[in-house]
Order: C-alpha cells, then structure tokens, then sequence
C-alpha cells in the first residue's frame, strides 16, 4: 500500500470512528491498527461523557478479550508438556470428575445420564465442556437458576466478593452439565474452569503465571488483574445503554467503588478495586498499544 492510500485509510477511519463520538453513541475510543511493522494510533472523544480527553495510554475494559489470553496461556503449558490438549482435566480439577448430565437443558437438575466422557483441555479450550450460557433469558431454565444461587457467575454478576476458586469449582462440581463433553458450543464457563486449571498446574495464581509468561515478556506494564491507584486516572469510565431510553448510563466509573445505576440493579462489579480472586479466567481491559508490542493487550479483571 502506497503512503498516499495509507493516509487516506486512516483519514477514512478517524472520520466513521470519530462519528460514534460525535452522535454521543460513546464518549471516546482508541483505534490501533498494526501492519507490516508500523502502528497507526487515532485518538477520539473522552475519558468519560463531558470529561477530560481520552489519551493515547488510557485503560479500557476489554472484557471478553480475555478468552483468547487465557487460551494463549493455557497453550503455554502445553507448549511445556504440562498439559497435554486431549487430557482429561479430573487430574487437575477433582471437583469436574464422575459428571452427570441433563437428559434436557430445560429439565429438572435430578433428571440425568452419566457423561459419555470425560472433559479434556481441549473441550474448555474450544468451550464445549458442556456447561456455558444457555441462549435464553435469565432464569429460564432450572440449571440457570441453580447457577445464579450458587453465584457461579453465568450471568451479570451480582456480588463484589465472588467465591474463591476452589469454593467456585466445588460448587459448579454439584450440578450436572448441560450438555454432554464434546457435544455443543456453550459460551465463557469453559474459560473460567481453564483459568482455574491453569493456576493449579502451574502451581501458582493465575495472575502471576499471565503476568511472568506472558505480560513482562510483551512489555504489557499496564496489565494486571486491578488498576492500582497511581493509575486510575488514566482508566476510563465504563457505561451501559439504558434498554428503555437508549441513553449512556455510568456502569463503572474509576473511583474504586462499584455503581450500579437504577436502571442496572445487576451492573457489573468495579473494575478499578482488586478482586478477592484471581485464580479463575479474569475479564480484560486495554490500553492503546503506546508502549507494547502490536498484538498484546493490557488488562484488569473484572471476575465473574
């Protein structure tokens, strides 16, 4: 591509993204794109609606982007011969042994078969362990419901002080799966067991094994499970859409404290206070790659 058509790329890019900002639909992002070894950056908008503006170093929440860190993490250890991606996992995760599954998703949680298999690396790393968020809305089915008492985190969490990960895995060890290993795609309960898996066979909390394998080797300096308060004024401030009035509603400003707005009573938790956990896939934020390598991500955690 010719430096002329790069220009007009970006020029092309800075107009649409900087739109989003303009019709008030978000208050600011960051664009970043990498290729062929050089990163162009545009910065638009502000740290929050009417605030300050955005910088090219602020931290973002990049929630889900955190399955395929996690997923890198866990090739590491199969990289090593920790792991080994067709082993079952009852090795390292007792609580997940000798499963039950239910004949139906919508059926009661007494009614089941015993697992065909095993669950293996494999089926958490390609999220068909059998168990995950049904697509249906809260409550729908029992084991939904099930899930939601015993605050396994399946849906808006509900709780600052989630449980700690092996009460987490003792617990999700008490209700059958919902489908059988291997059958069906299920999203985000394989990546929280992969998190737990991987603190236990690196014989470490899994916050310390991303950050010594991974996050110092990429130079990610602002990555880590919390935002520390040197830091947080360059976090920004995370909304929801109001579904009623389309309207931008604060979720999680950057003052250590957890909000949840009238319209949200089941916000999500704070991002910028340290969990009680980190031993369990975290959630992600991110920053614009102003001093990290192209591909890498900087993060918190926000657990479910």
């Amino acid at each position: 591509m010719t430096h002329e058509g790069s220009t007009a790329r970006h020029s092309r890019m800075h107009e649409i993204m900087a739109g989003y900002v303009a019709r008030g639909e978000i208050p600011g992002l960051i664009t970043l794109v990498a290729r062929g070894g050089a990163a162009e950056v545009d910065v638009s908008g502000a740290m929050e609606a009417g605030g300050e503006p955005l910088q090219r170093d602020s931290i973002f929440r990049i929630a889900s982007l955190t399955k395929p860190i996690t997923a890198a993490a866990a090739m590491i250890l199969v990289d090593d011969g920790t792991l080994g991606l067709d082993e079952p996992v009852d090795r390292w995760l007792p609580e997940l042994a000798s499963r039950k599954v239910l004949r139906r998703i919508n059926g009661p949680l007494d009614d089941t078969v015993p697992a065909a298999r095993l669950i293996t690396v494999r089926d958490l790393l390609t999220f068909t362990m059998g168990m995950g968020i049904p697509f249906a809305p809260s409550g729908t089915y029992p084991i939904q419901r099930a899930l939601d008492d015993l605050q396994l985190g399946q849906g808006a969490p509900r709780s600052q002080a989630p449980p700690e990960p092996d009460e987490w895995l003792r617990r999700l060890g008490t209700l059958p799966l919902m489908h059988q290993p291997g059958e069906r795609w299920m999203y985000n309960t394989g990546c929280d067991v992969l998190g737990a898996l991987i603190a236990r066979a690196a014989g470490q909390p899994f916050d310390r094994f991303l950050r010594e394998r991974m996050f110092e080797p990429l130079g990610t300096t602002d990555t880590a499970f919390s935002v520390p308060a040197e830091k947080r004024d360059r976090l920004v401030t995370s909304y929801l859409v109001d579904p009623a009035s389309g309207a931008l509603q604060p979720s999680d400003p950057p003052d250590g404290q957890w909000s949840r707005p009238p319209a949200f009573p089941s916000g999500p938790r704070g991002w910028s206070r340290r969990p009680t956990t980190c031993s369990r896939s975290p959630r992600c934020c991110g920053a614009a790659a102003a001093t990290a390598a192209p591909g890498s991500c900087r993060r918190h955690r926000s657990p479910r």
